[in-house]
């Protein structure tokens, strides 16, 4: 039987060779394989939690020790989360048994090189920079609001 390597070994191991590509949506798309069957697995644990609409949450971390490794967390609850960094947010309709993407905050980094740039953003990237403007300027945080009926 062969042995399973450890994170920490396949991320050493990536550290020391080149990448093979340097293409930021082909390296997401990589780290992103099991991220569908992860929301709606949280979803499923969750109908039977909730009786009515809920909120998946998508917090994405760094380790600690392995700076080249992110986890991705999948949470859900009732009320609409304060949008902050590394998050995806969708709201899960049960009554059509359907979902619906929300917004997406990159990294605090990311945020500002995106703020900095916004005139000179790939037109590929324009909805992720609508979503960190609005992040930056409370938008979001207003429609978090209103839709747990805050004032």
């Amino acid at each position: 039987m062969k042995k399973k390597k450890t994170v920490g070994a396949v991320a050493h191991e990536l550290m020391q060779k080149e990448p093979d590509s340097r293409d930021p949506i082909e390296l997401q798309r990589e780290m992103q394989k099991d991220y569908e069957d992860n929301i709606y697995e949280c979803i499923d644990r969750h109908k039977k939690i909730y009786d009515d609409n809920f909120f998946v949450i998508v917090l994405t971390k760094k380790e600690r020790l392995m700076n080249n490794v992110l986890r991705n967390y999948f949470l859900a609850t009732k009320s609409c989360p304060s949008p902050t960094y590394d998050q995806a947010v969708y709201r899960y309709e049960k009554s059509d048994d359907a979902l619906s993407f929300m917004w997406v905050i990159p990294s605090k980094d990311t945020c500002k090189l995106f703020v900095q740039n916004s005139l000179i953003v790939d037109p590929k990237e324009r909805e992720l920079l609508k979503f960190v403007l609005d992040f930056e300027d409370g938008t979001l945080l207003k429609w978090a609001k209103r839709l747990n009926n805050e004032l």
